[in-house]
């Protein structure tokens, strides 16, 4: 008793100091490496800015594009070359993005071998599992700049040779920032004002939360209409089963175990804290 006065009293300051301070709150999380991660779900809009500007993932790629800028300006390009590239990485980046999303990250292949285990569940099953947490939601930079480059420079250099690659490159890390700052947004404790942010968000949150087989495409759901896999509304399809953890269920986990190992507990088929279904209504 005189142990959980004091704690509770700590946890009221605790959250006051969070609220009148408005400093972006963390929590607990003894999967990530860091041990701690910011939670989306209890932040406001300006912790959001002060934390994605001062993320060390999100300095990097400041710093790429800055870096990609100057290699694209030493080659004394012209404008045609610096220009079609950066228009072309724009225009394919929702391809590229809804086509990793959705065939890589949702694939049902990674989770099945030992060597490409761990890869999948930084990437993306730690992001289902527990969607609101910011060290998750970002993609490691070992795993996104090789994705980014591959994607982009080949494309700038066929359009305007050196100058065109590094122009492509400098795209392809703003367009990530931009995509991943729209992400953290729809999973921020925040009502968005403009109609299309609020639209946006609210099909992200139906991947997450109702059917996960579907509006792969966080910013832009021009290629789920293409090619169906896009939904408006919870009515439209029935809940998924697998929403939390994409398929890796127990019975995957005892056949493939080396996420789960990862993890150190079995995978979540709903949020953390959240209680199962009642079978029969209480008396």
């Amino acid at each position: 008793m005189s142990q959980s006065a004091p704690q509770s009293a700590s946890t009221a300051r605790r959250a006051r100091a969070e609220h009148h301070g408005r400093t972006p709150t963390r929590v607990r999380n003894p999967s990530l490496r860091t041990g701690r991660s910011y939670d989306l779900g209890k932040m406001t809009l300006r912790d959001l800015w002060l934390a994605y500007l001062t993320y060390p993932t999100i300095l990097l790629y400041f710093a790429l594009i800055l870096g990609s800028a100057v290699m694209c300006l030493r080659t004394h390009p012209a404008p045609f070359a610096v220009l079609a590239p950066v228009a072309a990485v724009v225009a394919i980046y929702p391809i590229a993005w809804y086509a990793i999303h959705r065939f890589i990250l949702h694939g049902q292949w990674l989770y099945r071998s030992r060597w490409t285990a761990a890869l999948w569940k930084r990437i993306h099953f730690d992001h289902h599992q527990d969607p609101h947490l910011l060290d998750v939601l970002f993609g490691s930079p070992i795993n996104t700049i090789p994705t980014i480059a591959l994607i982009t420079a080949p494309v700038g250099y066929l359009i305007g040779g050196a100058a065109g690659a590094w122009a492509g490159l400098a795209a392809g890390f703003a367009t990530t920032c931009v995509y991943e700052f729209f992400h953290c947004i729809q999973h921020l404790a925040y009502k968005p004002r403009w109609g299309w942010v609020a639209r946006m968000k609210q099909l992200h949150v139906l991947h997450h939360f109702h059917d996960e087989d579907g509006n792969y495409g966080i910013t832009n759901y021009l290629p789920d209409r293409l090619f169906g896999s896009y939904y408006g509304a919870a009515r439209d399809r029935g809940r998924s089963a697998s929403v939390f953890n994409l398929g890796y269920d127990l019975t995957m986990a005892g056949r493939f175990p080396w996420v789960m190992k990862l993890t150190g507990a079995p995978p979540r088929d709903r949020p953390a804290g959240s209680q199962p279904p009642r079978s029969t209504p209480p008396a």
